[in-house]
């Protein structure tokens, strides 16, 4: 079997595709044919070894896994081999074959792609729980998003959209903003030439924004606080430009104004019930035509190195999708 590797940490990580032993079938899980792996900024940062979460090398990285179950532990009756799947593996996606916790398997429908499968579950349940359960957001309010032709960018202005927000779009290039208004911005603006807090003010009339989404951080970040709205929400997501920021507390005060924290990895363990829920909720948005996961597609375990150069020079727009198996089943 064919596998991504990752035998140090670097710098440079020692990372290649390497043949590796048949995984065994411990009780509790299933075995996957892998399909499509969801590769994002996380992974990147985890590959270098500066992500939160540190596993033991060599380990094969890879989380959100689409794909085909091939066969079950006997003590696993709720499912069955053939059934199409998406499985948050923590690691070992980014391979042919794929051992998970069963506990851990989502039925996919027949209407979504492996593809867009790949690319839908961490995107998009950290945006619905960020709006919909941190920032309380209501229709009519307004909702500044950076980052907005990124993976978690795009789906902010998608669901704030559902949700009856006016969304203005933050981006770095022209292609991006481009991309950013055909999702259904209603504004777009280059944050490395304008001013956030000068379009801010003349999108809100002067008013400042109801919510910031900011999986950026950097230097924005403050300029964000200093343009809310009075009881607005800014919503910490990330911080993809690299440095974590150090924003004045006064000017929460000054702007009756919440920093609120955002971490769905955690609300998926500490609140199950709500998590199913909004998965509910993304499926049947998926549905209807209101959500649509935009993939950046790789073909092949070897095309993980193009999809790290993309993410680490931040020139992917949407999800970054490494294709393993060549057709759908």
């Amino acid at each position: 079997m064919r596998a991504v590797v990752l035998r140090s940490y670097g710098p440079p990580p020692q990372i290649g595709v390497e043949d590796v032993p048949a995984l065994s079938l411990p009780p509790g899980h299933v075995k996957l044919r892998v399909h499509a792996v969801g590769f994002g900024f996380p992974d990147a940062l985890q590959v270098a070894g500066k992500y939160q979460v540190k596993p033991d090398v060599p380990f094969t990285p890879g989380n959100e896994t689409a794909g085909v179950v091939t066969e079950v532990a006997s003590d696993i009756l709720h499912i069955q081999p053939g059934a199409r799947v998406l499985a948050m593996a923590s690691t070992g996606g980014l391979a042919e074959e794929c051992v998970v916790n069963a506990a851990n398997l989502i039925p996919l429908p027949d209407s979504m792609s492996m593809s867009a499968a790949a690319g839908f579950l961490v995107n998009y349940g950290t945006t619905y729980h960020a709006l919909v359960q941190r920032a309380n957001l209501k229709a009519g309010e307004t909702l500044l998003v950076l980052g907005a032709a990124g993976g978690v960018g795009i789906t902010a202005i998608e669901i704030g959209k559902a949700l009856g927000a006016r969304v203005l779009a933050a981006a770095s290039s022209d292609e991006k903003l481009a991309l950013a208004k055909e999702r259904g911005a209603d504004a777009v603006f280059n944050y490395t030439k304008d001013t956030i807090k000068s379009k801010v003010m003349e999108f809100t009339a002067e008013r400042g924004i109801d919510v910031v989404y900011d999986p950026v951080g950097g230097d924005y970040a403050e300029q964000c606080v200093r343009s809310m709205a009075w009881n607005g929400r800014y919503l910490v997501i990330g911080f993809a430009g690299g440095k974590i920021p150090s924003i004045p507390l006064n000017l929460a005060l000054l702007k009756g104004c919440s920093l609120v924290g955002v971490f769905w990895g955690a609300h998926t363990r500490r609140e199950p019930e709500i998590h199913a829920a909004n998965l509910k909720a993304l499926f049947q948005l998926f549905e209807e035509g209101r959500i649509k996961p935009h993939i950046t597609e790789m073909n092949g375990l070897d095309s993980f190195t193009q999809a790290l150069d993309l993410l680490n020079g931040r020139r992917s727009t949407g999800k970054v999708v490494i294709r393993v198996a060549s057709s759908e089943e």
